[in-house]
């Protein structure tokens, strides 16, 4: 129970509220070094963040070989042929016939009324087999398959008289190599084998024999006829690859009659060169991430530390308003990676890289030089005409520079040189900030942030029992001062009366 000062006129709870915030003042210091960690931890993740993502787009931008095997083709006849890069890093040029094109087979079921079931232009595809007068349960059907030869293991497909007539073609259409369709005006069945190519759609089983497609129109698919580079070949659809090079026939410029090439025969001509702006962005893009990376990475170690501006705690913010909040810890948590080491290593490290070689090659020979204004700490800048003139030269040449392999980093190409030193400080910071999601054991920052919360839950318990023992003595105060007062007016009393 306790007592305020009823008996000796002191403002007891302002006293023992004093004398506490007195004892706190320790507690504030420690509560206020772990909010500055806290912070020191979340830059320190923000910093991995930003070194993460700009080793995954090194990687993507400048290691991955189709950045720099963006090549443009150039086609006489565009309307004929479509020919496009797949990822070859030589060029590739020549001639081109175009014959025949691909087809694809096709089947059409028999007229429906030689087939002895309601399959007429009346029926519905809801309606079951037993319904349509269908018999038959079994089915198997062959056709050109997606490498282009006849399916050799063809898949019979076996169904109920309860089936209906769209569930079987469902599952003609999901289960085998044609898509096949009921049409209600004509009241057949229509196959097209789901790949072009030389061969026809074979049907056996009870089931085809029922509903006419075993003895149905048949109209056989037929592979592309092509000369390319005067080598006459043929390929089972009118898309193919060839030398990493995409190609999509669109019509016939060279028909044969009777075994002979017509007379006005039309051919294509074709060529590949580098795609010298779309390598030159790829590269500029990379010097960009680098230099927005080391420009973020300075103001950060650089940064100043106000140390007259303490985290607040919350007895202090109630005496003051979001802005001057929001003012002071700007300043607060200013400076949280001033001077760290293990960043301060990394530019180094990626500078010195930078300014290194790649067998006898330097980036300067690339037109890429480093800013000599020291103020930029190291960006790089880019020389344009010299840059695309390398890429032209040799795109091949380029890549290497930037993309090569090597057991250490003095033997790789400058762009993997980076994405390893990047890789290595990711690491070394994570041991020192962990990442989300990891336990405070596991990383230096959560093991002193975990003291520290262990520490303030024993100095609040002390507070506790401090605080208790404050209110008991001054209570034990106030009631001998009220014993002394009641014994002062009986002594009083007995005066007077006498």
């Amino acid at each position: 129970m306790r007592i305020s000062g009823l008996a000796s006129g002191l403002d007891t709870e302002k006293m023992v509220t004093d004398l506490m915030n007195a004892h706190r003042i320790p507690l504030d210091k420690i509560t206020q070094k772990k909010q500055y960690l806290e912070w020191q931890l979340d830059d320190y993740r923000t910093t991995n963040r930003q070194l993460f993502d700009f080793s995954k787009k090194t990687f993507d931008t400048m290691i991955l070989s189709t950045s720099f095997s963006a090549k443009t083709v150039n086609i006489s006849s565009p309307n004929d042929v479509a020919i496009r890069n797949m990822g070859s890093t030589s060029d590739f040029s020549g001639t081109i016939q175009i014959h025949q094109l691909a087809k694809n087979a096709t089947l059409q079921s028999g007229e429906p009324e030689t087939l002895g079931n309601q399959l007429t232009k009346a029926a519905s595809v809801n309606s079951t087999l037993k319904e349509l007068g269908i018999t038959g349960t079994k089915i198997t059907i062959n056709a050109v398959d997606a490498n282009g030869k006849m399916t050799i293991d063809a898949k019979e497909l076996e169904f109920k008289e309860t089936d209906t007539l769209k569930s079987v073609l469902d599952r003609l259409n999901k289960e085998t190599d044609v898509t096949a369709f009921y049409d209600s005006h004509t009241g057949k069945i229509a196959m097209t084998a789901k790949n072009s190519g030389e061969g026809d759609i074979k049907v056996i089983g009870d089931l085809g024999t029922s509903l006419g497609l075993n003895t149905g129109t048949k109209i056989p698919g037929q592979n592309a006829d092509i000369t390319i580079n005067g080598l006459r070949t043929q390929r089972s659809s009118n898309t193919f690859q060839l030398n990493g090079f995409e190609f999509s026939l669109k019509q016939v410029t060279a028909p044969i009659i009777n075994g002979v090439i017509v007379d006005d025969a039309k051919t294509v001509s074709f060529s590949s060169a580098p795609d010298t702006d779309k390598i030159f962005d790829s590269v500029t893009k990379f010097v960009d991430e680098y230099n927005k990376l080391i420009e973020d990475l300075n103001k950060q170690i650089r940064e100043p530390k106000y140390r007259d501006f303490q985290p607040l705690s919350a007895a202090q913010k109630k005496d003051m308003t979001d802005k001057d909040i929001e003012m002071w810890e700007e300043k607060a948590k200013s400076g949280t990676l001033r001077n760290d080491s293990t960043i301060s290593s990394m530019l180094t490290q990626m500078r010195t890289a930078l300014m290194g070689t790649v067998g006898s090659d330097t980036l300067k020979s690339l037109g890429i030089t480093t800013s000599k204004d020291y103020l930029a700490n190291g960006k790089l800048v880019i020389n344009e005409e010299e840059l695309k003139k390398a890429i032209s030269d040799d795109p091949n040449k380029v890549h290497e520079m930037f993309s090569k392999d090597g057991a250490t980093v003095a033997e790789q190409g400058f762009a993997r040189k980076l994405r390893t030193i990047v890789d290595k400080t990711q690491t070394s910071i994570a041991q020192r900030a962990g990442k989300v999601g990891d336990v405070n054991d596991t990383f230096s920052l959560g093991r002193s942030l975990k003291e520290m919360n262990n520490q303030i839950e024993r100095f609040e318990d002390r507070l506790k029992m401090m605080e208790t023992r404050y209110w008991k003595q001054f209570s034990a105060m106030e009631t001998a001062i009220n014993r002394a007062n009641s014994q002062s007016a009986s002594l009083m009393n007995a005066f007077s009366n006498n």
